[in-house]
């Protein structure tokens, strides 16, 4: 039998980076896995040996990539991926799965999405940090949830820093200011109906300057991290409480529940009530090992 450490996060209750499922393997030859779609990112660094990735791109073809140690993949939510060890080398890998309102941000930062999903250090040293930073949180599953959040910082700022693909933060400390009052501002307005119009006048720029800004600065449209933010809030509301799922669509900016569940689904891969019935109720099972 393979060598496998597996570990589910206990607590969800983060908006800005989440952390799910963590573990490590050492696979036997050809051992694969897939295709399947994940619902978050699923960061894998090679610590020893090989193998090959192929993963969708974004025009729905299938590139094909081969790893070797001291090299990572990313996976992105809804991309169709499989994975396979090599027959004479199999790899041994650690994974992170893990999502939030501003991860597509700092993953971009590393040069990493759909389009470029191979991590390269570098450098060797840069490169064992990462892996480090990585087994430090698979490693310590029973340390409290903000400590592992703590070190999943870490984590991708290491990823940024050490990338080859790392791309320079653009813009000037005034554009960020602007970003970050529009995203304050959706935290305190999200329940009800919000425009662009709307957020780039709390802001006092023009529309279109304040949409393209807002997706240089966050990796994503307006609306969309709107939409992210209130899925957050309310999949945090189902797993904690015990409100009607109505209630809490219309809490969290969706009067018409029937759009709401159709946007839970389309972001979390399941409806709200499935949803709420896994996540109150945790299961650790082999089954959801990356």
């Amino acid at each position: 039998m393979a060598d496998l450490s597996f570990s589910i996060f206990p607590n969800e209750n983060f908006l800005d980076f989440r952390l799910y499922q963590y573990g490590w393997e050492q696979c036997e030859p050809l051992h694969s896995f897939g295709p399947f779609i994940r619902n978050h990112f699923l960061f894998h660094y090679v610590i020893s040996g090989k193998g090959r990735l192929d993963a969708q791109s974004e025009n729905g073809d299938t590139n094909h990539y081969s790893l070797q140690a001291g090299e990572g993949f990313l996976i992105c939510p809804g991309q169709i991926n499989t994975y396979c060890a090599d027959s004479e080398d199999p790899w041994k890998y650690v994974w992170l799965e893990f999502d939030g309102l501003r991860v597509s941000e700092y993953l971009d930062s590393a040069g990493l999405g759909i389009r470029q999903p191979i991590y390269r250090p570098s450098d060797e040293a840069a490169g064992q940090q990462v892996q480090d930073l990585m087994l430090y949180i698979t490693d310590h599953a029973s340390a409290s949830a903000i400590h592992l959040i703590g070190y999943l910082c870490l984590f991708l700022d290491a990823l940024i820093q050490s990338s080859t693909a790392h791309r320079d933060a653009r813009g000037t400390r005034l554009k960020d200011f602007y970003i970050q009052e529009a995203v304050t501002y959706m935290e305190q307005h999200y329940q009800r109906d919000l425009t662009v119009e709307e957020l780039a006048d709390f802001c006092g720029l023009n529309r279109n300057y304040f949409s393209r800004l807002f997706k240089e600065c966050m990796g994503c449209p307006p609306q969309e991290f709107l939409i992210r933010m209130r899925l957050s809030k309310a999949a945090e509301l189902m797993r904690t409480g015990d409100a009607p799922i109505g209630e809490i669509s219309t809490l969290c900016g969706y009067p018409n529940q029937l759009h709401f569940s159709r946007a839970f689904k389309k972001r979390y891969g399941i409806p709200p009530r499935e949803w709420r019935d896994q996540n109150k109720l945790r299961h650790s099972k082999r089954s959801g090992q990356a």
